[in-house]
């Protein structure tokens, strides 16, 4: 299943995409795609519907018909740095010897064809195409072999970065990464049992036309399962829940010269089989 929400900020309703790309409206079945419903019997309950006798919402999503965060409710969005050894080197750092963690702030979460604001004072906003792993049944000391028992399923996710924020400024790097409108999330979350092969997930982000990344699942450097082991170690992981993990080379920061979004730009990112997204960059007010 590819499921989804559509409508207004603040008011988005569930809905699953059905084979021809046509939203059907979910919310006679579950309030939202959130807690329970994200759940193994969450999920089971909605495989059992018969996507083609539910309502077809009016429009084309992400054309005349808004998506928003294919995730509500979203309780931590925890990141992953530093994954890609490729990425990695382009950034002038070691490869780590276990995961590095941090945060962004749930308040930066937007949906996948919302604008992205550059922030007041910002002169280093950067993108970062990433696979992100949504969390269904809970867990803590979560064993890496039962790891996506646990999962709900993938999605897109840009983790939008203010280098001098994150860098330059002291502290750790959350303050770079949470900012509002840094996590375009969607445009659906794709239950695994659509995704073939979670190691060889194609990756690519654009920049008004521009190819700046390219990479694949198949060179992350601490794999899905061993992620999220490795993540319920530190925090009990609850449905809902966000795990974005790393991105590959090709970010701002390590273009020869430097570049990075000031507003006017279109950045358009997507992976294989997951979707894509499409934001407009807006200048700093």
């Amino acid at each position: 299943m590819k499921l989804l929400r559509y409508g207004a900020p603040g008011a988005e309703k569930p809905g699953v995409l059905d084979a021809s790309g046509r939203v059907r409206d979910l919310s006679g079945s579950v309030p939202d795609i959130a807690g329970e419903a994200l759940r193994p019997a969450g999920l089971r309950a909605l495989h059992q519907l018969n996507i083609d006798a539910l309502p077809i919402v009016d429009g084309t999503p992400q054309e005349d018909l808004r998506l928003g965060p294919c995730v509500g409710e979203i309780g931590k969005f925890v990141c992953i740095g530093l994954n890609y050894a490729d990425h990695a080197e382009e950034a002038g750092m070691p490869i780590p010897d276990e995961p590095i963690i941090f945060n962004k702030w749930t308040s930066c979460v937007v949906g996948p064809n919302d604008p992205i604001q550059v922030p007041r004072g910002s002169v280093k906003t950067d993108w970062e195409v990433e696979l992100g792993v949504v969390i269904g049944e809970p867990g803590v000391y979560i064993d890496e072999a039962r790891a996506m028992a646990h999962v709900a399923g993938l999605c897109v996710v840009n983790d939008v970065s203010e280098r001098t924020f994150q860098i330059e400024r002291a502290g750790t790097w959350d303050k770079g990464k949470g900012c509002d409108t840094f996590g375009p999330t969607g445009p659906w979350l794709v239950t695994l049992d659509e995704i073939p092969d979670i190691d060889a997930l194609d990756m690519w982000l654009d920049v008004d036309g521009d190819r700046m990344q390219t990479g694949s699942t198949a060179t992350l450097i601490f794999k899905i399962p061993y992620l999220v082991s490795y993540c319920s170690q530190f925090m009990s992981l609850q449905p809902g829940d966000v795990i974005s993990t790393g991105t590959p080379p090709g970010v701002g920061m390590g273009q020869s010269p430097q570049r990075y979004l000031h507003g006017g730009e279109v950045v358009t990112l997507g992976i294989s089989g997951l979707g894509e997204q499409r934001s407009a960059v807006l200048p700093a007010v």
